[in-house]
């Protein structure tokens, strides 16, 4: 697998940089969201938790896929601006609440 990036977009509002990518997998069966996560990590010296996988297109009759991704500066500004259906499928999650214990 080989990971081409094609664009790269720094967004300092949403503290995040958008990034398009071309994957050449010839011959091998199409990458793992998690493999896709491990390459963008590499690349872009990111955290794991902060990268958030949005989309991966196979190109049909090609060993190419195309893809979509945001890498943000922390996990919190992860769970601050990003979608909770995307952090669920990117398996980044929000601190469980505990209460207090109730004192007697």
């Amino acid at each position: 697998m080989k990971m081409e990036i094609t664009q790269q977009k720094e967004n300092p509002l949403l503290k995040r940089t958008e990034v398009y990518f071309t994957i050449n997998h010839a011959g091998e069966a199409t990458p793992s969201k998690g493999a896709v996560v491990d390459a963008i990590v590499d690349k872009l010296k990111a955290s794991k938790d902060a990268v958030v996988l949005d989309n991966v297109e196979s190109v049909f009759g090609t060993g190419k896929s195309n893809g979509y991704a945001k890498v943000y500066e922390s996990k919190d500004a992860a769970l601050k601006y990003e979608s909770e259906y995307l952090l669920k499928r990117n398996g980044i999650s929000k601190p469980e609440y505990v209460p207090a214990p109730k004192e007697e």
